[in-house]
């Protein structure tokens, strides 16, 4: 029975964190059909958190309605702070990797809970597809460039490229301090190292963003020049998607025609619906994007080399040790809000990891330095 009060209280508790995430990404959503269904998404969040309440009281249990966790309040303040789309990949990945939670669960199998939450994830995941992290949401949303490739998530790309600062020039500094370098060449190198990766990320992202726009802007042209040429033709289009989206053939053909027959709509329409690309943001500004990249990667990479400005010898480098440390956990910790698993684990593996590279870079600096003395 113990075991049976857990999981009722751990389903709660997931009810009211997805509750309140839900609310926040109604408040902060500036389209009112969007943010509508985060609220029944919430509501019917809050219904299976009454369940779960139920169950506890059947089983002689007190309740007290449980605060929302720390990730989902973090995420629901990157939220508000940033938009929804900031937060929207990594929360349907929270959903995918939970949806199946109530399938083996005997007290939910007539509920209908099941289906629910399933259904809630599979909108999830159509929503993130259609709005884009980088889209809208700020200057963090931008981020679109060196981490496109692990989902286009603004949330992952910033704490990865904050963390690239941090153990690409914790490594060079443990390097450097290996080869028993004055505190002085050692600090002008982190500082050197600080404002090439800065300045080398800031490009990338520049390029990155710059190279998407005028990507789209030519896609848009060509879904202009087509619409011109073949409205039919991309009227029929048109009616395809919205059927793929649950209309029936007749509403769908009627809701085509209906935006066909003003070219400024058809067009925002077919560039939202037909290419995913929004024409008033096309992937935000390079500008921007850079400027964020260069902020990420500075902040990761003055950690390390900070103590040497002020400190000398062995203490200079424990500092710079702890104090890299500290933040490597802090960077595991904001990983689990997209991997959900535990802040201990994650926390401490990003620092075994990043003290590993720095220790391989000063055991080279050491052996290098010894060589050339010698």
């Amino acid at each position: 029975m113990a075991a049976e009060i857990a999981r009722y209280r751990e389903n709660l508790q997931d009810e009211i964190d997805s509750a309140s995430l839900y609310r926040a990404l109604a408040d902060a959503e500036k389209q009112p059909q969007l943010a509508e269904v985060y609220k029944r998404l919430a509501a019917v969040e809050e219904k299976h958190a009454r369940f779960w309440e139920d169950q506890l009281r059947a089983a002689g249990q007190p309740v007290t309605a449980p605060r929302p966790g720390w990730r989902s309040r973090t995420m629901a303040w990157l939220a508000r702070r940033f938009g929804p789309q900031f937060v929207l990949p990594t929360l349907a990945g929270l959903e995918q990797k939970g949806g199946h939670t109530y399938d083996q669960q005997p007290e939910v199998r007539s509920t209908g809970m099941s289906s629910e939450e399933r259904s809630h994830r599979r909108l999830l995941e159509t929503i993130a597809r259609s709005s884009p992290s980088g889209v809208s949401g700020g200057i963090l949303a931008r981020l679109e460039g060196r981490h496109r490739a692990i989902g286009g998530n603004a949330l992952r790309a910033a704490v990865l490229g904050a963390n690239d600062g941090l153990v690409s020039n914790l490594s060079l500094v443990m390097g450097v301090a290996g080869a028993e370098l004055s505190e002085r060449t050692i600090l002008l190198t982190g500082l050197a190292g600080l404002m090439a990766g800065a300045i080398s990320m800031a490009l990338g992202e520049w390029l990155s963003v710059q190279s998407s726009r005028e990507l789209y802007e030519r896609q848009i042209s060509i879904e202009k020049r087509e619409l011109e040429q073949v409205p039919d033709e991309e009227r029929e289009e048109l009616a395809l998607i919205y059927q793929s989206k649950g209309l029936s053939e007749e509403q769908a053909h009627k809701l085509a025609a209906e935006l066909i027959a003003d070219e400024a709509t058809a067009l925002d329409t077919l560039s939202r619906e037909e290419l995913g690309i929004d024409p008033e943001e096309l992937g935000g500004s390079p500008w921007e994007a850079a400027l964020a990249s260069f902020i990420l990667f500075a902040i990761g990479a003055i950690m390390p080399v900070a103590p040497f400005a002020f400190l000398t010898g062995s203490a200079a480098v424990i500092v710079s040790l702890v104090g890299s440390s500290a933040a490597l956990f802090l960077i595991g910790s904001a990983i689990t809000l997209m991997t959900g698993r535990g802040v201990l684990y994650s926390g401490t593996r990003q620092v075994v990891f990043g003290l590993l590279a720095a220790g391989v870079t000063f055991g080279i600096g050491r052996l290098v330095g010894v060589t050339l003395a010698g």
